[in-house]
């Protein structure tokens, strides 16, 4: 038997959780977001209740430097993912400027990762991309990868894996439409974060939490 919740439900209560719970608690372990439900299993001849969490689908896209990037990649690290284009002419600029934070403070870590979605994978190719990291001051895909591929898998990884917005939209400034969300991934490919990449205070919420599921 399978007890589904929603996923708008379990992101409403982690964020109100967290906005409430006394400054002591700043060290609770993480939520695991999005949809989950409940399957009966047998151990040891005893029927038991299984929770089974939401994770990130399987994808293949092309990095910066040209190299096939997959779930084996990230497996068994903690990544932070966003979706933005290099020619956007709103958020993405501040969404930079706060990621270069995370990547200051954990690029150096081998067990922790970034991947940046491009919503624009048209204009952003694999050249594109690897000027745009240069210029951020980036020189190599070890940490922080730019990711291109084909649109309609990143639009539906986005939506339907990293529960973001992340489509085309010709009436949205630069043709696209995209949320502001950082989302913090832990080393099975569950949810344990979601942050405003927009504003300071939220991604320092971020990089406090980032160590609670990387370790020391």
């Amino acid at each position: 038997m399978k007890t589904r919740f929603s996923i708008l439900s379990l992101l409403i209560i982690s964020f109100l959780f967290s906005q409430c719970k006394p400054a002591g608690e700043n060290n609770a372990p993480l939520p695991k977001l999005g949809n989950w439900h409940m399957e009966e299993k047998t151990v040891g001849g005893t029927l038991v209740n299984d929770t089974v969490y939401h994770q990130i689908a399987e994808f293949s896209f092309i990095n910066q430097e040209g190299q096939v990037i997959s779930n084996s990649d990230v497996n068994g690290k903690v990544y932070v993912a966003d979706f933005f284009f290099t020619t956007c002419p709103t958020i993405c600029p501040i969404m930079k400027k706060e990621m270069i934070r995370v990547f200051e403070k954990f690029g150096d870590n081998p067990n922790f990762k970034i991947l940046s979605h491009t919503i624009d994978p048209k204009h952003d190719t694999q050249v594109v991309l690897k000027d745009y990291a240069e210029k951020l001051g980036i020189e190599d895909a070890k940490t922080w990868n730019f990711l291109t591929g084909d649109a309609e898998k990143i639009y539906e990884i986005g939506q339907t894996s990293y529960i973001t917005t992340a489509q085309a939209d010709q009436d949205e400034p630069g043709g696209f439409l995209h949320s502001g969300a950082f989302l913090l991934i832990d080393q099975q490919g569950h949810i344990r974060g979601v942050y405003d990449g927009t504003k300071s205070d939220q991604v320092d919420k971020l990089l406090s939490d980032i160590p609670k599921i990387l370790g020391k």
